[in-house]
């Protein structure tokens, strides 16, 4: 009996290909940093978003995906990044950083107007084709998450649960971390009913989610 939201499978030769194509050289850079709506760039272009708590390691995957160590750039204060970032891909696409979520020392009013600004974000973008929510595979995913993701479901942005640092879960640890996250998904009718393991340090599910990326339309 297959699981709900299984682990995506390894893409084809030729999906492979494509997401290596498009990622990996030159292909990627910084564009601007956006802190409102006023501020986005053209939506003329298939457009991605990664959301995910602080230290989740999001921008430890982009650098990864596009195999570009500097490219976006990690805060040693949680929260402290208030921009979505936007980077582009080749002349196809758009990757978008959002603030990391879930820091307890940012004043009310800046988390505040982070909320309003990533609320306009995801009603407002009609280019927008995916949110990957990033979730520590060490712990799960907690409140703030589901946070995040009811607000993708109300937004009606499909997204899906991309694992990360999956090579410090021991094998006998996983599966509950995985039943747990699933559990928790089964809620969300905007999830996408599959989970990509990744791990930036050891390259675990990187190509998986370049032909991902480079195959939505």
């Amino acid at each position: 009996m297959q699981l709900p939201f299984p682990i995506a499978e390894e893409p084809d030769e030729i999906s492979l290909e494509k997401g290596r194509k498009l990622f990996v050289g030159s292909n990627a850079d910084f564009l601007k940093g956006v802190v409102a709506m006023s501020g986005l760039p053209p939506d003329d272009r298939i457009e991605v978003c990664f959301a995910g708590r602080s230290n989740v390691g999001k921008s430890s995957l982009i650098n990864a995906l596009t195999g570009r160590k500097g490219l976006a750039r990690a805060s040693n204060t949680p929260g402290r990044t208030q921009e979505i970032n936007y980077f582009t891909l080749a002349e196809s696409h758009y990757l978008v950083d959002l603030p990391g979520y879930g820091y307890a020392n940012a004043p009310l009013d800046v988390i505040a107007k982070w909320q309003k600004l990533l609320k306009q974000y995801l009603s407002g973008r009609a280019t927008l084709r995916r949110a990957f929510v990033l979730i520590d595979a060490r712990h799960g995913i907690k409140d703030v998450d589901e946070e995040i993701m009811s607000l993708l479901d109300s937004s009606a942005v499909t997204f899906q649960a991309v694992l990360t640092k999956a090579d410090k879960v021991k094998a006998n640890d996983r599966e509950k971390i995985l039943d747990q996250v699933r559990a928790k998904l089964s809620k969300h009718p905007a999830a996408f009913p599959e989970i990509v393991l990744t791990s930036s340090e050891k390259g675990d599910g990187l190509a998986t989610l370049r032909a991902i990326i480079t195959g939505l339309v």
